[in-house]
């Protein structure tokens, strides 16, 4: 400053190699401000402090579905500083919390819940019980589009990569339904169902052709099949009894249902 005061600005311009103006800036930006900082940001000014972010990760690990519009509503309304929805997941992401698909589950009454530890309960010491039992089940398989289930691994602003990119179609997809039994030795042929499966299809398409053969080289085996409306119909449960075919009790949404 020294130099300045005796107007030799030339001099530190040629020591320090700058020209004249920018030396006269940098000193007057002392002489006001104290400093010579530019405070050049690259991002701007965070508008949350510590304390707000641990109360952005405690609200969406204690309201697991709430979103990250209505977080950046409640801390703008705390805190009076415009925050945005943005801002809100970019913490998260820090913080280690990241949006995935919630797992599905059918919800479970306390009689549900009552009936499925009484059947587990009365089955806990079966061994060679079990070799006994005939599982069956039906499965739909979607022919040309994925059910979800499908991740493609991707930076950020490829998402558009033709890569990156599955179809779906707006309408039914076309799939196909089939119908399939298996014991402990064997198993039972796979029946394709075309259209729907109704209690009268499931008789003549699965139950006479395909179970009642089956069974006969089976003659201490239980059937098991879950609750579908179309299995539990009076008409099907009839054709059980006057075939003497033993079923194995299956309570409402077991595993499966």
């Amino acid at each position: 400053m020294g130099f300045v005061r005796k107007g030799q600005v030339a001099e530190i311009g040629s020591r320090v190699g700058r020209n004249q103006t920018t030396v006269m800036r940098i000193c007057d930006r002392w002489m006001q401000e104290d400093t010579t900082d530019l405070r050049v940001r690259s991002h701007p000014p965070q508008c949350t402090t510590s304390r707000d972010d641990s109360n952005i990760v405690r609200m969406a690990v204690t309201y697991r579905s709430v979103t990250s519009r209505t977080i950046a509503q409640y801390i703008q309304s705390v805190t009076h500083h415009p925050v945005s929805a943005r801002t809100i997941q970019r913490h998260l992401r820090q913080s280690s919390p990241s949006a995935r698909r919630p797992l599905l589950r059918l919800p479970l009454t306390l009689n549900h819940r009552r009936l499925r530890r009484q059947w587990c309960g009365e089955r806990r010491m079966w061994t060679a019980e079990w070799n006994e039992i005939v599982f069956t089940d039906e499965s739909r398989f979607c022919l040309q589009h994925h059910d979800d289930r499908i991740r493609v691994w991707r930076h950020r602003g490829e998402r558009m990569l033709n890569s990156c990119v599955t179809h779906r179609h707006t309408g039914p997809a076309p799939g196909i339904m089939v119908w399939g039994g298996i014991g402990y030795q064997s198993g039972t042929p796979l029946v394709r169902i075309a259209g729907t499966l109704n209690s009268q299809r499931y008789i003549f398409d699965v139950l006479e052709p395909v179970i009642l053969p089956y069974l006969q080289g089976l003659p201490t085996a239980t059937f098991q099949q879950d609750n579908a409306r179309r299995q539990v119909a009076r008409f099907v449960q009839e054709f059980f009894v006057n075939r003497q075919i033993e079923l194995l009790p299956w309570p409402a949404r077991l595993l499966n249902d």
